[in-house]
């Protein structure tokens, strides 16, 4: 199955600032999650950023925040996305099936979210170097898990070429730019 740009929103899950330090490689993960995002808006893809219980883990940490500008996150107590009726409103409104995702942890609110996605007919692609969480271990057992129910497993530069499709496309050179 091809991602195609226009049956595609990102999803960015609880980047928030007092958690992330203690995630696993947390500087590679912002360096890449910058990216994608960048790509993502370069592509006009829509976007949705969740934050778990903001006042006790802070705002989306300041480089991503920054990036996203007037983006409008969705506050949720539910680790599971899905569970979140606004989130779930934004995503039945803006009707599209594949959900690219990034975020942490990817043994919580990641993985919960990518398998109650596929339970409600999405398809979730989760951008493996775009996830993380406190502990290694954690993350991979998530990606075999997610793997297994359906969730496809991708890098940040592979989804961005993929939603280009083509080297003349409008927005090669701009996502070529950003993914060096």
């Amino acid at each position: 199955m091809r991602i195609l740009q226009n049956e595609t929103i990102g999803l960015i899950i609880d980047m928030q600032s007092v958690l992330y330090p203690h995630i696993y490689k947390y500087e590679m993960l912002t360096k890449n999650t910058y990216t994608l995002i960048e790509g993502l808006k370069t592509l006009k893809i829509p976007l949705l950023i969740t934050q778990q219980y903001t006042k006790g883990l802070g705002e989306t940490i300041a480089p991503i925040k920054k990036l996203l500008g007037d983006y409008q996150t969705i506050e949720k107590s539910s680790f599971s996305c899905c569970d979140d009726e606004v989130f779930m409103q934004e995503i039945s409104s803006n009707s599209k099936k594949n959900i690219i995702i990034a975020g942490i942890e990817s043994h919580v609110c990641v993985m919960q979210t990518a398998i109650d996605l596929i339970e409600k007919g999405y398809q979730p692609i989760i951008v493996e170097d775009c996830v993380s969480s406190r502990h290694k271990k954690n993350k991979k057992i998530a990606i075999e898990r997610m793997r297994s129910k359906g969730a496809i497993i991708t890098g940040f530069e592979s989804i961005l070429f993929e939603l280009c499709r083509y080297s003349n496309n409008e927005y090669f050179k701009s996502i070529s730019k950003i993914v060096k």
